[in-house]
């Protein structure tokens, strides 16, 4: 392909929007796909059995954003991948996921730390999509947020409730937020393919959305009498495909059965 001048001068101008925009639904993709997985694995192991239902549920409207997600990425890239290559075909380096949500569970309390930080970011995120001008993505958006709502509302309930239960309840909420609160940065990151994203209107950043996370996360955390973590560090680089260690066990289990039964259909 020959490169104009305009190209070389303007870089952006040479970046084609159906690969940015692939990109940044990749990213949002693997990370409902990701959190989902991680989810999964309280199904039989969480405190009560209203919660196995609560958070398989959950775990499941993860999936379906996924699904979307991913389905979209496969067209727009000009690969012509489906949901199930993108899911059980990629290797780890290829997923670009924030590493907020493959977070290992942890206990209960950790689990509903990262459900709150997540929840509040991917119902502003999505609400902000559901204004971008691509009605496909607009109408994923709209449905998205919706049903991410109510796990906003799961993970508030929970935080005041373990908050306000016991003392040793208290402290492992606390603790919970101390795990996670280094890894809630990157989901505002702001790289070139947002930038440029952005700039075009095709989808909105997530770093305006800051702000308001942090105020609507502050009055969950501070009204239920705990305190909001002040990180010394702050961990990066699952959207450049670099994970944490317990990432390969992750994509072990959600690749197992399509690399025991490869091609094999249901």
């Amino acid at each position: 392909m020959t490169t104009t001048s305009d190209q070389r001068a303007n870089p952006a101008a040479s970046a084609c929007p159906d690969v940015d925009l692939a990109t940044h639904l990749l990213r949002l993709g693997d990370d409902a796909l990701v959190l989902g997985q991680r989810l999964c694995a309280w199904i039989t192991r969480a405190p009560l059995i209203e919660e196995d239902l609560a958070l398989s549920n959950i775990a499941l409207d993860l999936v379906g954003h996924a699904r979307a997600l991913l389905t979209l990425t496969g067209r727009l890239d000009g690969t012509g991948r489906t949901e199930d290559d993108l899911a059980f075909t990629r290797r780890e380096r290829d997923f670009t996921n924030a590493l907020l949500t493959e977070l290992p569970n942890g206990d209960f309390a950790t689990t509903i730390a990262r459900q709150l930080a997540y929840t509040h970011y991917a119902c502003l995120y999505y609400e902000a999509l559901a204004g971008c001008p691509d009605p496909e993505l607009a109408a994923f958006g709209a449905r998205a947020a919706k049903e991410v709502a109510f796990h906003r509302l799961h993970a508030d309930r929970w935080v005041r409730q373990l908050a306000l239960g016991t003392p040793q309840s208290a402290r492992r909420m606390q603790q919970g937020l101390e795990r996670v609160w280094p890894y809630t940065a990157e989901l505002f990151d702001e790289d070139d393919v947002v930038r440029r994203l952005a700039a075009t209107g095709a989808v909105p950043s997530p770093a305006p959305l800051r702000p308001e996370w942090e105020r609507e996360v502050t009055e969950v955390v501070t009204g239920a009498g705990l305190t909001v973590p002040t990180p010394s560090w702050t961990a990066r680089g699952g959207r450049s495909g670099l994970h944490t260690e317990e990432f390969t066990g992750l994509i072990g289990e959600l690749q197992s059965v399509h690399r025991q039964f490869p091609g094999g259909t249901w």
